[in-house]
């Protein structure tokens, strides 16, 4: 089908995305983490370390084996008729103008900033007890977020079937690295082809979930763990564990949003 001027303009947005650096947050608080980084390196134990690694790895490994995922799509649809989009379901929405779709999707941004912000603040105050706790919660709240910007566009990622998306949102997220961007709209194009074929989504590579995607929660953890462990540090890890946790929602909100754009125009292009 033919795109609309809008949805062209919003090809170009993708590619400048996918080509160009990190988010200015993400900027910002990489030169803020510097002398954190540090004091982390002087006071935190391997074991530590590991144990945040671990944290992350399973609930990630979780993506695999739960049957239905936390949200439930069908609490986005008030949102949407509230906005002026005529839907009684999430695939109504496939093919509603994609200026209104976004307006829905950028609706579900803050609100989830904000919670992941209270939550890294509330755990930071009780440092290294609480981050085995914080992890899971931040993540679960970010999945969250990822299930409501993909129904936004009618794609409603409700099971595990669509855990290479979920995980290649949070590589970006985690990283803002060009590859993983690379990666990620490699994946997309995948499953945009699967649903203009009203055909199973698969994933990019043949195999099962944890063949697919063996190296991606490490991936993820490393470039988590240690902006995670800086919660440790006496007074400042309320206000580190609320920086980080927007911080990661945030990219994660804004990774969706390009990327569900993204299958959005590719799918309406195959049909």
């Amino acid at each position: 089908m033919r795109l609309t001027s809008y949805e062209r303009d919003v090809q170009r947005e993708i590619e400048s995305w996918q080509h160009g650096d990190s988010s200015i947050i993400a900027q910002a608080l990489n030169w803020a983490m510097q002398p954190m980084d540090w004091v982390v390196r002087q006071i935190v134990s391997p074991a530590l370390i590991d144990q945040a690694d671990d944290a992350i790895t399973k609930f990630l490994s979780f993506l695999n084996d739960a049957s239905k995922w936390t949200y439930d799509v069908r609490d986005l649809i008030p949102r949407a008729k509230s906005m002026g989009l005529e839907a009684d379901s999430t695939d109504d929405l496939l093919d509603a103008p994609l200026e209104k779709l976004d307006d829905l999707a950028r609706s579900c941004f803050n609100e989830n900033a904000i919670l992941a912000a209270i939550e890294g603040g509330g755990t930071g105050l009780g440092g290294a007890a609480l981050i085995a706790a914080d992890i899971p919660l931040l993540f679960g709240i970010n999945l969250r977020l990822i299930q409501q910007i993909g129904a936004s566009y009618g794609f409603p990622m409700d099971g595990p079937d669509y855990g290479p998306v979920v995980l290649s949102i949070f590589n970006v997220a985690a990283s803002g690295s060009r590859e993983a961007k690379n990666e990620a709209l490699r994946e997309i194009s995948v499953a945009a082809a699967a649903l203009a074929g009203d055909v199973n989504y698969r994933g990019r590579v043949s195999g099962t979930f944890r063949d697919q995607n063996r190296h991606l929660p490490r991936e993820i953890a490393k470039n988590i763990v240690g902006r995670k462990i800086a919660q440790t540090i006496p007074i400042a890890g309320a206000v580190i564990g609320a920086g980080i946790n927007y911080w990661f929602t945030t990219e994660t909100a804004e990774t969706a949003y390009m990327l569900f754009r993204a299958m959005y125009i590719e799918r309406k292009e195959r049909l």
